[in-house]
């Protein structure tokens, strides 16, 4: 029991980007959090320190899907909320759920041990040492598991993870509300910015960055930003108020992997910042500049209202080589990006195909094993703002005197003002690959074949949505016989959206085909792919795909020898 409480703290800096020492032997401590002062509200907006809470669900350890319901922890008698989302987790938003205020009866836990204090009252931080070992705790995962109604040793096996939302209690507009950091981001933006308007300072700063990881994690970034300023709703949604707690530390092979500033090369990609600072309309708007290499792609007339933000992006396409290379951001106008410097990554994946299979290669102690599956997103979200003159025409009375009586020589004047709109993208990815016996191959059937020979597979992609996107250029199968690691295939675009293995070196026939071995056990041969690459200006799409043949024999089944008469 020690050692999974060492493993629990240790993964528990995992969970929020905390700042230092390590708690166990398999884990690292990823917490950190910030904020700073907080307005004192109106008798309509306020909200009371310490009337916070916790939102814990389960999610699968590898691919970030949700595996429980969600249960919201505080110390604070909630009964009183009239207003919530339901239980939602930012990983169900993030995959494309939308957000909606339920006045159903709100359910929460208050647990016997009580959580510390999670926001900051902007008086004094919140303990992150206190809430690293609080959900690291054995007594209180043990709780959490009976609360989501999984095992404790299942639970904390390996196969699962908790991520964690910090969660408000406000008095908004009158009404008692309960919202995540995420919540908070996306309701903002539904009401034209009214909630950053009556509580930024804590809808905006203290809760979203009560929590945010401190190295990536189930395809959430690691927060590098500002600690203790306004947090833009794009970015709260994609970093901030998250963290996730991890219960036995995972081997991380030698493969490629999703990172927000890697990029394949000879591929077509976004890259985006979120701009911040005053408010700007037609009249001073504000410009962003993207230095790539030795290209500057200017973004022009980018308008967004006081208080808001404004996701700005550049499409690009990397070298044909591998390289690192800083991307530089500037904006003009009186305006401030979340990052003036990135660093670009650019890797070649096709470096290491499995290698030419022989008639006399042997595994005999090979063991089938689960079918990995990487982070995906198959949806991603994002806002663009826009501004209109709302006109208000006024008379200006100018009386004169002619001499004989008075007359109004006014005019009307236009003492209208500017206002905003949002209009909201959404793109999403779905695919499915099929791989089947190669041509070449003389018993196969339709769905089994003898080891071996050779197997051919098709990735195909369908992209739907209203917002910019790339087509789906990216595929890695990984196999059975390789334990799906060391070796791997990356497939090619044959046409639109539709992948292939590339023509193998070792065919005969210089096919698109893969080598089963001659050893391999009759069974099910299952082939896992990562479909990726298909990239929106709010980060990248990607997919788990598999398939899988029957074999049946070997290819020495289909030789005989006999004499000759």
């Amino acid at each position: 029991m020690k050692k999974i409480l060492r493993i629990l703290a240790a993964v528990m800096a995992a969970i929020f980007c905390l700042q230092t020492a390590a708690f166990a032997e398999s884990g690292d401590p990823n917490i950190d959090n910030g904020g700073g002062g907080l307005k004192e509200g109106s008798s309509s907006n306020f909200w009371i320190s310490g009337d916070d809470g916790v939102r814990i669900t389960v999610v699968d350890s590898e691919t970030g899907e949700v595996k429980s319901a969600s249960v919201d922890y505080t110390n604070t008698n909630a009964g009183d909320i009239r207003f919530h989302f339901g239980k939602v987790s930012k990983a169900d938003y993030v995959g494309g759920k939308l957000i909606s205020i339920s006045t159903a009866k709100y359910t929460y836990k208050t647990p016997s041990q009580p959580i510390p204090r999670i926001i900051s009252n902007g008086r004094s931080a919140t303990d992150i040492e206190a809430i690293r070992r609080y959900f690291t705790d054995e007594q209180v995962v043990r709780g959490i598991a009976n609360h989501v109604e999984i095992d404790f040793e299942k639970l904390t096996g390996g196969d699962y993870k908790l991520m964690l939302e910090p969660i408000m209690y406000v008095t908004y507009n009158g009404v008692r509300t309960a919202m995540t950091a995420t919540e908070a981001a996306l309701y903002n933006m539904q009401t034209g910015g009214d909630l950053i308007r009556k509580l930024g300072p804590l809808s905006h700063k203290n809760l979203p960055l009560a929590m945010f990881l401190e190295k990536d994690d189930l395809g959430y970034s690691a927060w590098t930003g500002s600690k203790n300023s306004y947090a833009a709703d794009s970015d709260i949604i994609r970093f901030l108020g998250i963290g996730i707690v991890s219960f036995k530390e995972k081997v991380v092979e030698n493969e490629p992997v999703s990172s927000d500033f890697e990029y394949r090369v000879d591929t077509d990609v976004y890259t985006s910042v979120t701009v911040t600072g005053g408010e700007h309309t037609p009249e001073n708007p504000v410009t962003v500049r993207f230095y790539v290499k030795n290209k500057v792609y200017t973004v022009g007339n980018i308008v967004y209202p006081k208080g808001g933000s404004q996701l700005v992006w550049c499409k690009w396409h990397t070298p044909k080589t591998e390289q690192t290379f800083n991307i530089r951001v500037t904006a003009t106008g009186g305006a401030t990006v979340s990052q003036n410097n990135i660093t670009a990554s650019v890797v070649d994946l096709n470096k290491n195909p499995p290698p030419d299979p022989t008639a006399d290669d042997r595994n005999d102690s090979f063991r089938a094993v689960s079918v990995p599956k990487k982070p995906q997103k198959t949806s991603s979200a994002w806002s663009v703002w826009s501004a209109y003159w709302k006109a208000k025409w006024v008379w200006h009375p100018n009386w004169k005197w002619t001499g004989t009586s008075w007359v109004d020589r006014g005019r009307w004047v236009d003492e209208g003002e500017w206002k905003f709109r949002s209009k909201s993208y959404r793109v999403s990815l779905s695919a499915k690959m099929e791989i089947s016996p190669d041509e070449k191959n003389p018993t196969a059937a339709a769905f089994s074949m003898k080891s071996g020979y050779g197997i051919n597979e098709k990735v195909t992609a369908s992209i739907t949505g209203n917002g910019e996107h790339t087509s789906l250029q990216n595929a890695v199968s990984y196999f059975p016989e390789f334990y799906y690691k060391s070796y791997w295939r990356l497939l090619e675009s044959t046409s639109a959206n539709v992948l292939e293995f590339r023509k193998n070196k070792y065919s005969t026939y210089n096919n698109r085909t893969h080598f089963t071995p001659v050893w391999y056990l009759d069974g099910n041969y299952t082939v896992y792919t990562w479909a990726m690459d298909c990239w929106t200006p709010a980060g990248m799409l990607s997919a788990n795909l598999t398939d899988s043949l029957k074999i049946q024999g070997n290819v020495f089944d289909d030789w005989h020898i006999s004499p000759s008469y």
